[in-house]
């Protein structure tokens, strides 16, 4: 059995402190967010920092639930 695997693919209980960082995180995404959608042209390029913007919130939310 991969632990990493197994650990990647269940679902993970938020913990005690949990649910207030994934809250942090989220709304100075969402400054950044409306600071490209003001000064950045509606482009392709905006939509994909729009796009990776969105992603990089998943994946710092996933290393704190995951570790």
């Amino acid at each position: 059995m991969n632990q990493q695997i197994e650990n990647n693919f269940k679902y993970h209980k938020p913990k005690e402190g949990q649910p207030e960082k994934y809250t942090l995180i989220r709304e100075k995404a969402k400054e950044l967010a409306y600071l490209v959608d003001k000064e950045c042209p509606n482009s392709r390029e905006k939509s994909l920092a729009m796009t990776n913007l969105e992603q990089a919130i998943m994946w710092a939310n996933a290393s704190i639930a995951r570790n």
